[in-house]
């Protein structure tokens, strides 16, 4: 008995350690590719006689984080705020409504379509009007951002709580389980691979809603610092600020695939 557990033990370890070195060897090749994308565009610069306005070599474009009129830290922290604050708050109010329309099918008729259609609208066409009525800054950014992020995650919710068998749902309700019961413990855990889904598709769109915003108008922030330094034709500071924005972006997504890894099952992920 002792000897199978203890061969059980050491059957579950090696597995560990496969998947372990598999991860380690997937993360190392994709460090590898970029470290190489970089060394070959640094190459290409080196050799051929590119001018800097056009194609800054990686080693130009790092030195421009030591020009300190362009404040760096202060507006990557403007434009993380907005695209960490318009995420939140569209993962939020996302599932908060799609547990609504999950428990109300009057609600969904009457609001799902206008939903739709205002998701139709043009964010850039929206930005002007955004600003017209709650000027400009962070928190019309942040506006901006969730009008982007919002909806993936309320379409992939709402399809998600549907997924849960309708059988599950009268069991809880024959038990005399409340709503909230029958969504925390039930279509929660079976639509997390589906909301997930949405906030990875919304983390994407989350750095675009900031700089959307940044771009119409804003005073601080990375979308600002690039219109401000193209006038000058500092292509090296333009593409600082879009390795910044692209640093925020994978932060991001990181955070995401590290939570779903936690709370989702990994043969449940979509993706």
């Amino acid at each position: 008995m002792a000897s199978g557990v203890q061969t059980a033990t050491v059957r579950v370890e090696t597995a560990s350690g496969k998947i372990a070195s598999i991860a380690t060897r997937r993360w190392l090749t994709i460090a590898a590719v970029h470290i190489g994308m970089i060394g070959l565009w640094q190459a290409i610069v080196t050799i051929f006689p590119i001018p800097s306005f056009v194609l800054p070599a990686p080693t130009a474009i790092l030195a421009s984080l030591a020009k300190p009129n362009y404040s760096w830290v202060e507006n990557t922290l403007v434009t993380a705020a907005e695209i960490f604050g318009g995420y939140a708050l569209s993962v939020v109010l996302g599932v908060v409504l799609a547990l609504l329309f999950s428990w109300s099918r009057i609600m969904t008729l009457l609001v799902f379509p206008l939903l739709v259609t205002l998701n139709m609208i043009p964010k850039v066409a929206l930005g002007p009007l955004v600003i017209v009525w709650f000027s400009y800054g962070i928190s019309t950014n942040i506006l901006i951002t969730f009008t982007l992020c919002f909806f993936p995650i309320l379409l992939t919710t709402v399809r998600g709580l549907n997924e849960v068998e309708p059988d599950i749902l009268d069991l809880v309700r024959s038990l005399k389980g409340s709503r909230w019961q029958a969504f925390r413990y039930i279509q929660l855990p079976g639509s997390l691979p589906y909301i997930f889904s949405g906030m990875k598709v919304a983390a994407i769109l989350a750095v675009a809603g900031a700089v959307v915003g940044e771009f119409i108008a804003s005073e601080r922030g990375l979308g600002y610092l690039m219109i401000q330094v193209q006038a000058s034709l500092d292509t090296p500071a333009m593409f600082m600020a879009v390795v910044l924005l692209t640093l925020l972006g994978i932060a991001l997504y990181l955070i995401v695939m590290v939570m779903e890894h936690l709370w989702v099952p990994k043969d449940a992920r979509m993706t």
